[in-house]
C-alpha cells in the first residue's frame, strides 16, 4: 500500500494559481490511478480529478474542467494538481488519493479498502 504526502497549499488571493503535490512511497506506484480531492468543513470529500494508466488519462469532475490540471512525474513518484483562476469558493482541504481500481477511483470516485489516502492540505483562497 502507497503512502502519500500532499504539500503545497497555503493562501493564496482570488485569480491566481497553486501546485499541489503528491509524493508517493512504500512501495512502487506502478499501475496505481492517483487522484484528487477536496472537503469542505461538514460535507463528503468531492473528486476533482484523477490519473490512471500508461498513458496517464486524466479525468476531471465539472466543476474543475479548464481551471485545474492533473500531471505525475513517475521518475518522482509524485503527482501534482495544477490549480488556476482560484476563487474563495475552492478554499477547501485537499487530498490525494491512490488506488489499483482505476475504475472506480477515476470514474466513480471511491478509493477502495486498499486503497491509500494522504493526510491533506489546506488551501485558502482569500484576499
Amino acid at each position: 500500500q502507497l503512502q502519500l504526502v500532499e504539500s503545497g497549499g497555503g493562501l493564496v488571493q482570488p485569480g491566481r494559481s497553486l501546485r499541489l503535490s503528491c509524493v508517493a512511497s512504500g512501495s512502487s506506484w506502478d499501475g496505481y490511478a492517483i487522484a484528487w480531492f477536496r472537503q469542505f468543513p461538514g460535507k463528503e470529500r468531492e473528486g476533482l480529478s484523477c490519473i490512471s494508466g500508461p498513458r496517464d488519462d486524466t479525468y476531471y469532475a465539472d466543476s474543475v474542467k479548464g481551471r485545474f490540471t492533473i500531471s505525475r512525474d513517475h521518475d518522482k513518484n509524485t503527482a501534482y494538481l495544477q490549480m488556476d483562476s482560484l476563487t474563495p469558493e475552492d478554499t477547501a482541504t485537499y487530498y490525494c488519493a491512490a488506488d489499483r481500481l482505476r475504475y472506480s477511483l477515476c470514474v466513480k470516485w471511491r478509493v477502495s479498502s486498499d486503497g491509500s489516502w494522504g493526510q491533506g492540505t489546506q488551501v485558502t483562497v482569500s484576499s
